[in-house]
């Protein structure tokens, strides 16, 4: 298995009280990370992509995180290190911060956050919930940033602050702010079986027109809306997709280029090989030799 190292490129400290963390594993393996944290720190994770696994006591006990949902762990007590394992095709956030920085933010709203009121002062918190459309299109806000150095911070904090506004948020009127078409649940199972149909016929997917037509929403909201629950553009979506499988289809030594490139719908084997080579900067068959 191996380590994914804590650096600048996935370590954000935006203060002492504030640290982001941000994790991609597009490899075929599974990856480890571990770090230390303090007993003032609460940690926020979210999984936007795949799944992992958090490990406690010595291996002892696994607590799983799956695709789209999110955990808060806070333990005054004992330390809670970072000791997570990522899975293939897998996406990670995770935010930790200081008691006292969420008790300066939330300062008159403390008796409506449970482990914020002092009844619940130096006890044990954990707490999962699926990610919002609004918190899905902040995560991805944040995973996907390009920022200048100048202001990656600012940046960084405005993002982070928003966040836990939403996570927050007892009521639904932030996702209204965010996305109005979202604040539907409808929509957004709408925009999930979009992402089904083009996953499910990826070898010849539907036009934005006719997909729209058979989700019943219009081009328009089918375009946000994907872009906000997923990050992405509906066929960058899908052609991030088709890549991840042309790997595995690789990886498996099963396939060759031809029938990897028919399988997932190119028309010759020549744009299957340009857009693996755009997507994991090689191409397939010296992909194949390195595996």
């Amino acid at each position: 298995m191996r380590k994914i190292e804590i650096s600048s490129e996935n370590n954000y400290k935006i203060d002492d009280d504030l640290i982001l963390f941000k994790f991609s594993n597009i490899d075929q393996q599974t990856k480890s990370i571990f770090f230390e944290t303090k007993t003032n720190f609460i940690q926020f994770h979210f999984c936007l992509k795949g799944e992992c696994n958090f490990i406690y006591n010595n291996g002892s006990y696994c607590l799983p995180l799956k695709n789209e949902i999110s955990i808060l762990l806070y333990n005054p007590i004992h330390p809670l290190p970072v000791d997570v394992r990522i899975d293939p095709e897998t996406r990670l956030i995770s935010l930790l911060i200081s008691i006292e920085k969420l008790h300066g933010l939330f300062s008159k709203d403390s008796e409506t956050i449970p482990f914020l009121s002092e009844n619940n002062i130096n006890k044990k918190f954990y707490k999962d919930k699926p990610l919002s459309p609004s918190m899905m299109a902040i995560l991805n806000q944040l995973l996907n940033e390009k920022i200048g150095s100048n202001v990656k911070s600012l940046y960084l904090k405005g993002k982070i602050f928003e966040l836990l506004s939403v996570y927050f948020n007892a009521s639904t009127n932030l996702d209204v702010d965010l996305c109005p078409f979202l604040s539907d649940d409808n929509n957004v199972k709408k925009i999930k079986k979009a992402k089904e149909i083009i996953i499910d016929r990826m070898a010849d997917p539907p036009s934005l027109v006719n997909l729209s037509n058979e989700v019943e929403i219009s081009v328009k909201n089918l375009k946000e809306g994907f872009k906000q629950v997923y990050g992405n553009t509906v066929y960058g979506y899908l052609i991030e997709h088709k890549m991840n499988v042309a790997r595995q289809m690789l990886t498996s030594k099963n396939y060759n280029v031809n029938e990897v490139a028919i399988h997932l719908g190119y028309s010759t084997s020549s744009h299957f090989i340009s857009s693996f080579k755009n997507k994991f900067g090689t191409t397939p068959k010296k992909f194949i030799a390195s595996n």
